[in-house]
């Protein structure tokens, strides 16, 4: 073996990291906000978490991703520390794809169906095929699928190159005697870890053992040894990822290390004592690619049905290993972690969006409630969840901005974009909300009145922008565009209404029934709605252009009203006969 061997085993290798990245990521793509809505239904039990880890593992090729994303979930509360055990299991379970598919390199036969099975028939195919899906192709999903075949060819490639560099090792007398190192199990595990940890990817270290069995010696008896060490090499990542985390978080990593520790020692015990008992003949039998393929899945199935019963218990182990309650300080909003799997962190973004929106439209529901008769504790409520919106805004915003410098698709990026409007939106109706406490206050504190029709023609008002809240939470909420649409034609009846109201105040100011003072208070309460329903309709807005993936809101705006739709019209009308001063 010469250095170009060398050469080109790193560069098959990095090869095969690269296109595993990119199928990852375009499997992720793919699979978009599905991932998270799964996640929030089927972790009720553990059977249910079980084949969560089992399938989003399988989806996105990568147990270490899953991982860090169970850490970033439960750092920031969104998944208990219970719920993760199961899915952690699942994960060992659904990484062994990767090695069923890597198998196929080992495959050696003269029937032409079988041929071109093999990754060097279909690869360049795959390759070609994907380059023009992701240069031709407008479509958003047909990228992306146009990347998980390139990504996958690539990693053939990379898995070819690996094999071809290897092939000098077996005429290598030096080598032969490395590999009856590989005979006592212990050295065996250590190198599965050492591996496994170097390279952080347990996908990648069971492709090199295909890889290298292709071209030399590897026995049953040295490759079962080595595929328990890389399960538990894969752990260095959730260890790495658990640094700075709340403590249930840094449980999480110590629950996958306790599961695949335990799974390794009984396996290990067990398969021993089978061996001394029945004397496996196969021991000392040479491995293919599709052998590893084998071992790697059984190993992790069996270690996950016997454990799984057990799988409680973990959660004491871990406690007992990070001991000590959850410090309220170190509560997370949403964890930067959630950004290695982007499809689930821009669905619990916009989780937290619509519960940012559900506050700021509840806030202006209060300060409506203050104004029918002032207490001070509403009041005092008012205040505060003010101050958690403009938390909730520099949050949000923080993690949007890094959101946006992560690798989307096309509608998560509008996603993103479509919150960081909302946010602004909503955090702005708390501002205007607290305007409108604060001018109730005063008239409190005046011992002041609006008369009995300035009363009649506000609670109107209020009752339409009522109606505005409840649509706009709707269409972002339900995302439902056809709701949003009924927003504008509201809006442009609440501007109506608002100046219908001031004139009427002049009036009355004029006969003598209104004060100057009681005017101003009025007109700051006016501006406050108006703007309210102003906010209202961004969402509104927003959530149509996500719909169509073009985010313009101001453009749909003036569209739809200078094309004086039958619609528009028809609505404005409905809601004029409803409110009508």
């Amino acid at each position: 073996m010469d250095i170009f061997s060398i050469i080109n085993l790193l560069g098959g290798l990095a090869l095969f990291l690269y296109g595993m990245s990119v199928m990852s990521q375009g499997l992720e793509k793919l699979a978009g906000g599905k991932l998270e809505g799964i996640l929030r239904s089927m972790t009720s039990n553990k059977f249910k978490s079980l084949l969560l880890g089992l399938g989003v593992t399988a989806v996105i090729q990568s147990s270490s991703a899953v991982t860090v994303m169970l850490v970033g979930l439960v750092n920031s509360s969104i998944m208990t520390l219970e719920q993760s055990v199961g899915v952690i299991m699942g994960t060992n379970i659904g990484t062994t794809v990767t090695a069923w598919l890597l198998s196929l390199v080992g495959i050696s036969s003269n029937n032409i169906f079988l041929k071109l099975l093999k990754p060097e028939a279909f690869s360049p195919i795959m390759a070609l095929i994907g380059v023009l899906m992701m240069m031709a192709s407008k479509s958003d999903k047909r990228k992306d699928a146009g990347s998980v075949m390139l990504g996958f060819a690539v990693l053939m490639y990379g898995m070819n190159f690996m094999s071809s560099s290897m092939e000098p090792l077996k005429d290598m007398p030096e080598f032969a005697k490395v590999l009856t190192a590989f005979n006592n199990p212990v050295f065996g595990i250590l190198a599965g870890i050492l591996v496994t940890a170097v390279i952080q990817s347990s996908s990648a270290s069971v492709g090199i053992l295909q890889a290298l069995s292709m071209t030399s010696g590897l026995t049953y008896g040295m490759v079962i040894p080595i595929i328990m060490g890389q399960n538990i090499g894969t752990c260095v990542t959730s260890v790495i990822s658990s640094i700075g985390v709340s403590k249930n978080a840094k449980r999480v990593a110590v629950v996958h290390i306790a599961f695949n520790i335990i799974g390794t020692i009984i396996f290990m015990v067990a398969f021993s004592i089978g061996h001394y008992l029945i004397n496996f003949g196969f021991i000392n039998k040479a491995v293919t690619p599709v052998d590893i393929a084998i071992i790697h899945s059984l190993f992790n199935i069996f270690t996950t049905v016997i454990i799984f019963p057990f799988a409680e218990k973990l959660v004491p182990i871990s406690h007992k290993f990070v001991g000590g309650e959850e410090d309220d300080e170190m509560e997370v909003f949403l964890d930067k972690r959630l950004l290695f799997t982007p499809s689930i962190a821009v669905e619990e973004a916009r989780a937290k969006t619509n519960e940012m929106v559900e506050l700021a439209f509840q806030n202006f529901r209060d300060a409506i409630t203050l104004s029918s008769g002032y207490n001070d504790e509403l009041f005092e409520k008012i205040k505060n969840d003010e101050k958690l919106l403009d938390y909730f805004e520099d949050q949000l915003g923080s993690f949007n901005v890094s959101l946006a410098k992560v690798e989307l698709s096309e509608r998560d990026s509008a996603n993103v974009s479509m919150m960081l409007h909302s946010i602004t939106d909503a955090e702005r109706i708390g501002d205007h909300s607290l305007n409108i406490a604060e001018s109730i206050y005063e008239l409190h504190d005046k011992g002041l009145s609006f008369s009995g029709e300035a009363r009649r023609e506000l609670d109107i008002l209020s009752a339409a922008v009522s109606e505005i809240l409840t649509l706009a939470g709707k269409a972002i909420l339900e995302m439902d565009a056809k709701t949003a649409l009924k927003v504008e034609p509201l809006e442009e009846l609440i501007d109506d209404i608002v100046e219908q109201i001031k004139a009427n105040h002049i009036a009355r100011l004029k006969n003598g029934v209104c004060t100057i003072e009681l005017g101003f208070i009025l007109n700051d309460i006016l501006a406050d709605i108006e703007r309210v329903s102003d906010h209202c309709s961004n969402i509104a807005a927003a959530e149509i252009e996500l719909k169509r993936n073009n985010l313009h809101m101001h453009q749909f705006v003036k569209d739809f009203k200078d094309k004086d739709s039958v619609e528009f019209t028809e609505l404005y009308d409905e809601f004029s006969r409803k409110y009508s001063i």
